[in-house]
């Protein structure tokens, strides 16, 4: 039979049924492949997700000041790395499977690993290879060697440039990123955070420097332009996007629903621009939001971006970032790791043990996908069409799929495993060059002659792994799909955890005394046992010693609420309570983002009977524990 294609449209579903009830067996009711559905990834993000997981490399004269942040006023002579081998810190990151390296070519010290032309503070003034050399590049070389893809990080905030406030600093910004995107090769991403403006050295007159972030550096206008125009499948990363946008909280965690579409929200209503949007909406997205900025999920491989001492064992171990992977890449989002180099300019043992141990738990969970050799068959078959047949989500390709007949949007698929399999990872995808599709899941195995539910996920996307409490044994599933359109599923896939002991090989760091201590402003303090939480009206906490010490230690609150948590504080001692004498003063560096354990190191032993540790911009003080150590 032969129709022509005038003829062809003019005929309703009712009569091709009837046609094809008729028996012409070389005609089909061949449906098209299925129209986007809301906002779509560019091919750039199109890659990004597919990398899945790459390192962020924070290595400054910070690290040789032992600070988190630095404050500008490093000397450059103490950047002088000993053993500095960008090779060593390449491959650990690629024997974790991780398939980039972002070098941190400015901090907000302002400290340039790159010989720049914009400014004198860099690794030109340093004694490091006699001031020539060029630590970004070597990063970028090393990272190709090893099979990674490279990507620079340059700090907006320089807490150094006498020129921070001004035109010029800014022309200066947009003229560094000019230098970063045409010198070092193709780049997978231009990396930005939201810190901009604060108390800094700017060349020595140590002042508080606030810009307005919504003008300043003319982001769409003046500055991604040239990210665009000199790298354009470079994604951009700030905090607000344009290609990737940050997960609201630095423990490498995306929401249970985590949508890769969002509408950004500015603040007070002004456009959303990097360091000055509403955070709210950023760990969830919006299930229709307006555009695809999918969540990045970054997390120092240690407590602190910057190398301490004090961490060694406090490195993440393989299962922690086990749970950190199932929790961003699982949850749609990458994973972004913080690699953290001594001063000499290697990796510590611990960080490339827990590193290699993790990229060896991840090759062995999921070399072996449990549902291969399956069969799968549909309630709903698209035009009987393979194209988008139920045995395209057991291929390789993640952007095959199944899909059902037009109007179709709660689909279910049979899969039939070859014999029984034992797992606990289940595996989904979406085909998300047609967008994110799908509301939701569920799963159900067939036990004891009858379905059983097992799992149930939103968000899908571009990846979506479901962890089960323990293993199940089953040979045959259902997956029940549920979208507002027609869905898409691109893979379904079955692991089983590989499990093994793992141990740091460093003696145990020595255990220093906790003090007992005493509240001397008892009045001022409460204890909110319900959220674990310490709350002192006003801001100094006054306590009385039982004995000598050398530190203190300070966990902050750990609700996810940022009240009273202390970022500039200063210490005092006192023999009677009533005459202090200074001990010492700083800042907890990025603690509202990272809100770990910090440590004050005294830097001598205070024998006095009275401590009084004063917050200096709260109004009260919130903490989860706080400790003196001898």
């Amino acid at each position: 039979m032969v129709l022509s294609m005038r003829k062809f449209s003019s005929l309703n579903k009712i009569l091709v049924t009837q046609i094809l009830v008729l028996g012409s067996a070389s005609f089909l009711w061949a449906q098209e492949a299925l129209k986007p559905f809301g906002a779509v990834p560019t091919e750039r993000q199109l890659r990004w997700h597919e990398m899945e997981m790459y390192c962020l490399i924070h290595y400054t004269p910070t690290t040789f000041q032992d600070k988190e942040w630095g404050f500008g006023d490093a000397d450059p002579a103490i950047f002088n790395p000993s053993h500095f081998d960008a090779h060593q810190i390449a491959r650990a990151a690629a024997s974790a499977g991780f398939r980039g390296l972002i070098s941190v070519a400015k901090h907000h010290d302002g400290f340039c690993l790159w010989p720049t032309k914009t400014t004198t503070y860099s690794i030109a003034r340093s004694p490091w290879k006699n001031g020539k050399g060029d630590m970004v590049r070597e990063f970028m070389e090393a990272s190709r060697e090893n099979g990674l893809k490279f990507g620079v990080y340059l700090s907006a905030w320089d807490r150094n440039d006498t020129r921070y406030g001004t035109p010029a600093y800014a022309e200066a910004y947009r003229e560094q990123l000019t230098e970063l995107m045409s010198n070092y090769g193709e780049l997978f991403t231009s990396w930005h955070d939201g810190a901009n403006g604060g108390d800094g050295y700017y060349g020595g007159r140590k002042e508080k420097r606030i810009i307005d972030r919504t003008t300043y550096y003319e982001w769409e206008k003046k500055t991604w332009p040239i990210v665009r125009k000199l790298q354009p499948m470079a994604c951009i990363f700030s905090d607000v996007g344009p290609d990737m946008r940050w997960v609201g909280n630095e423990k490498g965690y995306a929401a249970e629903t985590s949508w890769a579409t969002i509408t950004p929200i500015g603040l007070n209503g002004a456009k959303p621009v990097p360091g000055a949007v509403e955070e709210h909406n950023l760990p969830t997205g919006d299930r229709f939001g307006r555009f695809w900025i999918p969540a990045e999920c970054d997390v120092p491989l240690r407590d602190g971006w910057f190398y301490h001492k004090n961490q060694d064992l406090r490195v993440k171990t393989p299962e922690q970032l086990f749970e950190i992977y199932l929790k961003s890449v699982g949850h749609g989002a990458n994973m972004n790791l913080g690699l953290a180099p001594m001063p000499e300019g290697i990796l510590h043992p611990n960080d490339v043990k827990a590193l290699q141990y993790f990229g060896r738990k991840l090759r062995k969970t999921f070399e072996t996908n449990l549902a291969k050799g399956a069969v799968a068959t549909s309630t709903s078959l698209r035009g009987n069409s393979a194209a988008f047949a139920p045995a395209n989500i057991f291929d390789d390709d993640r952007y095959s799929y199944y899909a059902p007949e037009d109007g179709v949007f709660t689909p279910e698929i049979e899969v039939t495993l070859d014999g029984e399999k034992e797992f606990d990872i289940i595996r989904l995808r979406e085909n998300i060059k047609l967008g994110q599709r799908m509301d939701s899941v569920q799963v159900w195995i067939w036990k004891n002659q009858q379905w059983q539910h097992v799992a149930s996920a939103t968000s899908i996307g571009a990846n979506r792994l479901i962890k089960l409490s323990e293993p199940i044994k089953t040979s045959k599933l259902k997956i029940c799909l549920f979208a507002p359109v027609e869905p898409t599923l691109s893979d379904f896939a079955l692991f089983k955890e590989f499990k093994e002991p793992f141990f740091f090989d460093s003696p145990a760091m020595e255990n220093n005394e906790r003090q007992s201590y005493s509240f001397v402003n008892k009045e001022k303090t409460k204890k909110d046992i319900e959220r674990s939480l310490f709350v002192i009206k006003g801001n100094e906490m006054v306590f009385k010693l039982d004995g000598s010490v050398t530190k203190m230690v300070y966990e902050p609150r750990q609700d996810g609420r940022k009240e009273g948590i202390v970022i500039k504080y200063a210490i005092y001692s006192s023999d009677d309570g009533k005459t202090w004498s200074s001990v010492t003063r700083g800042e907890f560096s990025n603690i509202l983002a990272n809100p770990v354990q910090q440590i004050v190191e005294f830097g001598k032993t205070i024998d006095a009977k009275f401590i009084k540790v004063v917050a200096l911009e709260n109004s009260e003080i919130t903490f989860k524990d706080l400790a003196f150590y001898k």
